[in-house]
């Protein structure tokens, strides 16, 4: 992008031409006592070889170690040419298209992305994304609850295996809605929720317009996604299934659970091609039948023809806030993530069906290769043994938090603490093993957690 300053002559040319005073008065709508006059802590500014020395120094202090985090946030080998085409000018610069229909090739771009997405998921149709995983979640929530308007139950069942970030955005942003939320404890022996546990609900709370399945759930255990979908539609509910992409590659998409299949597919987009970035920017996906897509939010692309009969993509069922009435929009989301969905749309089209899957099977040996090196750690045990994918718990003779202090010391870092979020879990380790880790990176692992433990007994 050019660098346009504007010197003080500038902005009084601009400010004379608008016909008005100052900046300041473009604001006047703002009342004057939620103003701020300074901002107390905040250094004055650095010249631009100051800012990029100090942020190297910083970027020094980064840890550099063997990743087993993974808590809905992925490690995965990122093919060099994704990142490459994605910092093209042509998209590095290309925004939500305005004139959609000028924009062919960001269009086209986002028509493949869905897809893709839709295919991947056992659905009809995607949006053009969303801001991340949690907000994904939040608005199918909403979604379902559009569609359910007729019900007298505005309330949403949530597995308490779903991730604890997911269910925490949730509460935040339907706070206002109306909308009761309600957690399904787990099963402590198995890690995922029992049929048992939804008849106990329904028994004393009544019907639920939806149900939110976690797939895999935060612990990397498999719910047992048919039984619990077929259980919803029979009891009038709508079923979200919120899930790890690179997963639905191996196991079976949402669109397909029980007889009739999920009704609604959201989640993270990051595993497929997003490096981790310290946290973000990220991406959310959503996907649904063609019967519920009036509901659905964000923007959604189409392939048409032109009067010539030529081919040609367009912006279609744009019903969100910029296009129609406030109270008539389904989301006042404004944008698409437009470069995140350009690095998952490359990702999956250099990997295609079949790469895809051979990921998601190479995670999966990789997570056995490491429990099997766990064997004969004395004080460690998993927990949750079952059915799962790439990631699993294991439960420590110490607390987590002096574990995974010693292993960083060793250039490991070593997993996601489970006991500020489930505290029963107080001494567990979330760990998550992808296709990056090679056999000496897992041995390493469990040489260091086998020394550890060694040392404090």
């Amino acid at each position: 992008m050019p660098f346009i300053p504007h010197t003080s002559e500038d902005e009084a040319s601009m400010l004379k031409e608008i016909g008005v005073d100052s900046i300041t008065s473009l604001f006047k709508e703002i009342p004057r006592q939620l103003w701020v006059d300074s901002l107390p802590g905040i250094p004055a500014g650095l010249s631009e070889m100051e800012i990029g020395r100090l942020l190297a120094e910083r970027a020094a202090n980064n840890m550099s170690a063997k990743c087993f985090i993974g808590a809905g946030a992925y490690e995965h080998h990122i093919p060099s040419a994704v990142w490459d085409i994605t910092m093209r000018g042509e998209f590095l610069t290309a925004y939500t298209p305005y004139q959609a229909e000028a924009s062919q090739g960001t269009l086209q771009l986002l028509w493949e992305y869905q897809t893709m997405m839709a295919s991947l998921m056992g659905l009809d149709v995607s949006n053009a994304s969303l801001y991340d995983g949690a907000t994904a979640v939040t608005e199918a929530v909403l979604m379902a609850n559009r569609l359910q308007h007729k019900s007298k139950h505005h309330s949403i069942w949530i597995l308490q295996t779903l991730h604890p970030y997911y269910r925490q955005v949730l509460k935040t942003l339907l706070a206002l809605q109306e909308i009761e939320l309600c957690e399904i404890p787990f099963d402590e022996e198995k890690g995922i929720v029992a049929i048992e546990m939804l008849d106990k609900f329904y028994a004393e709370k009544g019907a639920c317009s939806a149900l939110v399945i976690g797939q895999p759930n935060f612990f990397g255990s498999l719910e047992d996604v048919n039984a619990l979908t077929d259980w919803a539609h029979a009891h009038g509910a709508l079923v979200i299934g919120a899930v790890n992409p690179t997963a639905m590659a191996w196991l079976k998409p949402p669109g397909q659970w029980g007889q009739k299949g999920a009704d609604i597919a959201c989640g993270e987009g990051q595993p497929l091609g997003v490096p981790l970035s310290a946290g973000g920017p990220y991406v959310g996906f959503l996907c649904c039948r063609m019967k519920d897509v009036r509901q659905m939010p964000g923007r959604i692309v189409g392939r048409t023809l032109d009067k010539a009969g030529n081919e040609g993509f367009t912006l279609t069922l744009q019903a969100r806030e910029q296009h129609i009435r406030r109270a008539k929009a389904t989301s006042n989301i404004c944008t698409n993530q437009g470069l995140l969905v350009t690095a998952v749309t490359i990702y999956l089209s250099l990997l295609g069906p079949e790469g895809l899957k051979r990921v998601a099977q190479k995670c999966y040996e990789r997570t056995e290769f490491f429990i099997a090196q766990l064997q004969d750690i004395p004080g460690v045990k998993r927990l949750f043994v079952g059915n799962h994918f790439h990631e699993i718990v294991l439960q420590l003779p110490l607390t987590a938090q002096e574990v995974l202090k010693r292993m960083a010391e060793r250039g490991i870092a070593a997993g996601f603490s489970l006991a500020s979020d489930y505290p029963a879990l107080k001494n567990a380790l979330l760990i998550c093993l992808t296709e990056t880790k090679t056999d000496e990176d897992i041995i390493e692992y469990a040489k260091a957690l086998r020394e550890i433990i060694a040392m404090a007994s």
